[in-house]
């Protein structure tokens, strides 16, 4: 099994990227970089449905991990 991002196709590509984005936002506001708002502002700015709600579902789990 392969382990190099670089082979994954594009939408796989994308979902860590917004995963890893989600993560940062969370840990910005969590450490007062940001304010809650920019959460929601964040996923407004995403055009793509299906990513919207990949990214959503990574606001959360990361608010949870990180008790915000």
């Amino acid at each position: 099994m392969s382990h190099n991002l670089a082979l994954l196709p594009p939408d796989k590509k994308q979902e860590i990227e917004l995963d890893k984005q989600a993560a940062y936002s969370v840990w910005q506001v969590k450490n007062a970089l940001a304010e809650r708002s920019t959460l929601a502002q964040q996923a407004k700015d995403i055009s793509d449905e299906n990513e919207r709600v990949h990214f959503v579902d990574c606001v959360d789990k990361y608010s949870k991990i990180m008790g915000l």
